[in-house]
């Protein structure tokens, strides 16, 4: 499968968003009970920070995930672990399908971390989902991530996680 990506537009974006991050499949995403206006705000919000991005994964120019990275020092995990230069961190989301595709949230998650390490200044994606999550373990794990250790954020209790460029090659590979 192959993707394109553009910039998430807040206002243009705002509906879709809203019914992806709202659906129940978006538990983790922890905007259950968003608005309209607080997605709206919420992505203002990103587009305004310049440590952190929201971007659409288009299929056939269709928004088919939303993606999001941040600068770990900065934001997210700032205080939680040792930030290296170098680390970029990462969340994805993926719409419910009326008619799931096998393999989609596997080929997106390697298309976004694929598209993290284009940039040759990235030496590490890191990742913070919730502990709960084994859904979204599974999927880092098959493309590279290695667990470090469960953290606390103020939102959840998480699993601090890291992929190389390397063990990302080596799992696509593989």
């Amino acid at each position: 499968m192959t993707f394109a990506f553009r910039d998430v537009d807040p206002l243009r974006d705002a509906e879709l968003l809203h019914a992806w991050v709202t659906h129940p499949k978006a538990a983790f995403w922890m905007m259950q009970d968003a608005r309209l206006e607080d997605v709206e705000r919420a992505y203002m919000e990103i587009a305004a920070d310049e440590h952190h991005q929201a971007l659409l994964g288009l299929r056939d120019g269709e928004p088919v995930f939303l993606m999001e990275t941040y600068d770990p020092a900065h934001r997210e995990l700032a205080g939680l672990y040792e930030a290296r230069p170098g680390d970029i961190g990462m969340h994805f989301l993926t719409p419910p399908a009326d008619t799931p595709v096998h393999g989609f949230t596997r080929a997106v998650i390697t298309a976004v971390v694929a598209r993290l390490f284009e940039d040759p200044a990235v030496a590490r994606v890191v990742v913070e989902p919730d502990v709960r999550n084994t859904a979204v373990h599974a999927l880092n794990e098959a493309v590279g991530f290695v667990p470090e250790r469960e953290i606390e954020k103020p939102e959840k209790r998480a699993l601090l996680s890291f992929c190389t460029r390397e063990r990302f090659e080596r799992a696509v590979a593989a």
